[in-house]
């Protein structure tokens, strides 16, 4: 699978609050995850759907937060790529520390700036696949918030360029 070229997103979720009864409570996390199995599946209703390793920590996540971001990643965004795709990584709190994000107004997902697009998404359907869980999501809301550069690819186990 490795000559199967494919972009590259960071999905993206923020865990819910400690103790939801409470305003007062801190909030969880924010976690976010490098994938490249990720992709459209329906413009009517409008679904996309990502693969997760069973029992990472985002599909730990996925399972009991239903409202997740995607940001689609632009070739200079080789970095963030990186740093969100690292095993035995550092917390996610210190991951998202010096990256520029929005929130989004739906999901409360970090959203990356300067990404080709972003999504937020509502978990509709799961699907257990081998190793991996399949998350099928509705797309709430889309945004084009860089019209600059092209897609960061993946290809042969690194990442690449268009062209």
């Amino acid at each position: 699978m490795s000559r199967l070229a494919a972009g590259v997103v960071l999905v993206t979720a923020c865990e819910p609050s400690l103790d939801a009864d409470d305003p007062q409570a801190p909030v969880g996390e924010d976690v976010g995850m490098t994938a490249t199995a990720f992709l459209s599946v329906s413009l009517d209703p409008p679904l996309v759907l990502v693969s997760l390793r069973e029992g990472s920590r985002m599909d730990d996540l996925l399972a009991e937060q239903p409202l997740w971001g995607v940001s689609v990643l632009s070739e200079s965004q080789r970095h963030i790529a990186g740093r969100f795709a690292m095993k035995g990584r550092i917390s996610d709190r210190l991951l998202f520390e010096d990256i520029p994000y929005t929130r989004g107004e739906t999901s409360g997902a970090p959203l990356i700036g300067g990404a080709l697009s972003t999504l937020e998404c509502r978990t509709e359907q799961t699907v257990t696949a081998g190793d991996h869980t399949l998350v099928i999501g509705r797309v709430l809301s889309a945004a084009l918030p860089s019209a600059d550069g092209g897609p960061l690819m993946y290809f042969k186990g690194k990442y690449r360029q268009l062209g």
